[in-house]
């Protein structure tokens, strides 16, 4: 018997630390690919890379967003990086707090040498506020940036103003009227925060528009903003995204449970010439997504 409890007892110890020796991997591995593209770029390199992920305890899904945890972090890696070295930030976020997003706005506004922001999926909302305050924007083909219009709790701030243009001053409520003061006031404050980061590079007047544009409430807060939209908008885009950027975000997996939903063998595929025989199938299993 003590043979078998021994047995059962390595089999927990091993099924204890194999998580915590795949996630410390998965570490490193990071941090290798991030010197990689810093030698290659010759830049101090940040990410801000929001996934779902899962409670240990109960596994419940949640959503990340850029809290003052994650301000507090990039703000220490800006004060590290001496103001001659370039700042390559990665990021892919559904947005979160605006004082969040501001500070590390400002903060990149403020460092001397070029800032370039990498958006190789999505940076939404407070995301897209951050990615303001680069000197180039590098996204890939189909990567969107969205709205930054302020919301309040789970009504955007330019629809509760309009809320006291379609009724009647004595058929609302004091609560709807307080809450439009703050709307019109959250307003006003991000507009002014987009419009002094687009100053940079743009015009005031451009910058001006620009900013009401993307703060006003001209569309719903996830509409996607493409490539040519935000080229429309004045915005510095650019699609050459580093090679080094993808491999990064490969490091990031989304937490998923049971079969994966999207599935496909991991290597390019290229039209065959006429005659041409194809190539041998690879080994192994296609990957999940």
């Amino acid at each position: 018997m003590d043979i078998f409890f021994q047995l059962f007892w390595l089999f927990f110890m091993l099924s204890a630390l194999t998580p915590y020796l795949q996630r410390q991997s998965l570490f490193a591995a990071r941090a290798r690919k991030i010197a990689q593209l810093e030698r290659s770029r010759r830049s101090r390199v940040i990410t801000l890379i929001h996934r779902q992920e899962a409670m240990s305890f109960l596994g419940i899904p949640f959503t990340r967003y850029i809290d003052i945890d994650d301000s507090e972090q990039v703000l220490r890696a800006i004060r590290l990086t001496d103001k001659n070295v370039p700042i390559d930030l990665v990021l892919h976020t559904p947005g979160g707090l605006v004082l969040a997003a501001e500070q590390i706005a400002e903060a990149l506004l403020r460092h001397p040498a070029k800032v370039t922001v990498f958006v190789p999926h999505y940076a939404m909302s407070g995301g897209t506020l951050i990615a303001l305050a680069a000197d180039e924007i590098v996204m890939d083909e189909n990567a969107v940036l969205g709205p930054v219009d302020p919301q309040l709790g789970q009504y955007p701030a330019a629809s509760v103003l309009k809320v006291l243009q379609r009724k009647d001053p004595k058929d609302v409520d004091d609560e709807t009227l307080i809450l439009a003061d703050v709307a019109e006031k959250a307003i006003q404050q991000v507009q002014r925060t987009v419009e002094k980061l687009l100053r940079k590079h743009m015009e005031a007047p451009q910058a001006r528009k620009t900013a009401e544009v993307l703060s006003q409430g001209t569309w719903t807060h996830d509409y996607p903003i493409d490539v040519e939209e935000a080229r429309g908008l004045g915005l510095n885009i650019s699609t050459e995204m580093p090679q080094e950027v993808y491999e990064l975000m490969e490091l990031y997996p989304q937490p998923r449970g049971g079969r994966p939903s999207v599935q496909y063998v991991p290597l390019p595929y290229h039209r065959r010439a006429p005659g041409e025989e194809p190539a041998p199938a690879p080994a192994g299993r296609g990957r999940g997504r």
